[in-house]
């Protein structure tokens, strides 16, 4: 998390919004407060179970949180310009970072969303099959769907492929896939409103059952309310998927620190 917050700050990027649970906060921001709260704007939103509810009642036994989505939600309050999405526990790399924030300050707006792609070969773990989002574009660069493939691995013959309902497919290495790095306007809080209140109508009963942000980009497109861009970058994505590959992510950025592209400390 350092890490995205130092190349958001490179940047340009002025705030950033923690959604983190109520029952940790004050030791979080102890933690975050004295390196970053002098650098750069800082808000805390807690993913409440029942939060946005309106009046809606959940099982009773349920303690999962509803998903990413709703953590998005949930951070409406503290958001009022093009904002970005990322995951704490990953590391996407400056130039994923630089191309969200030329898109967020030229190209974002009520109905043009974006997507920071990836490319699938960047993203494997030699320790293991991985899952990913892959992306199905068109020849503009708009995302038609995102498709879940599990069990993605590059097989003995160096191809990468996926198994789904007991048969093997390819994929291409150069194939963009969404590691949850999203670009949005805040006019998509009302939609994810109006889209969640229909999950808890559906799913709202199943304990498993979570709001994810591709449910938003997926509903997005195929209700016509606009475009999501995909933005390749160049960078690599590092992401411990397997506590094996701990060593790995940790060797590369140490290299990345070696060349001088980050100092060796960053607050």
């Amino acid at each position: 998390m350092d890490y995205s917050i130092y190349d958001a700050i490179q940047s340009g990027f002025k705030k950033v919004v923690f959604i983190i649970r109520k029952d940790f906060a004050a030791d979080f921001k102890n933690i975050f407060e004295p390196k970053w709260g002098a650098k750069v704007e800082t808000a805390y939103i807690y993913q409440e179970m029942d939060s946005y509810l309106d009046g809606y009642i959940p099982p009773a036994d349920r303690s999962k949180p509803w998903g990413t989505a709703h953590a998005v939600l949930c951070a409406k309050p503290a958001i009022r310009d093009p904002f970005a999405v990322i995951n704490a526990d990953d590391f996407y790399g400056r130039n994923a970072f630089e191309k969200a924030y030329h898109f967020l300050t030229s190209d974002s707006n009520a109905s043009t969303y974006s997507i920071i792609g990836y490319d699938l070969a960047k993203t494997l773990s030699e320790n293991g099959s991985v899952s990913r989002g892959v992306c199905e574009v068109d020849n503009n660069n708009n995302l038609v769907s995102i498709h879940e493939r599990t069990k993605i691995y590059r097989n003995e013959e160096g191809k990468i492929t996926y198994e789904e309902g007991g048969k093997t497919f390819q994929v291409p290495d150069d194939s963009k896939v969404s590691m949850n790095f999203w670009c949005f306007d805040p006019a998509v809080f009302s939609f994810i409103e109006k889209i969640f209140h229909e999950f808890l109508a559906k799913s709202g009963q199943d304990l498993k059952s979570e709001f994810f942000i591709p449910i938003i980009g997926d509903r997005f497109i195929h209700e016509g309310k606009g475009e999501i861009k995909i933005i390749p970058t160049a960078a690599s994505w590092f992401g411990v998927t397997y506590k094996e590959d701990a060593p790995s992510v940790q060797e590369s950025i140490n290299k990345l620190v070696a060349s001088g592209e980050y100092p060796v400390k960053l607050y």
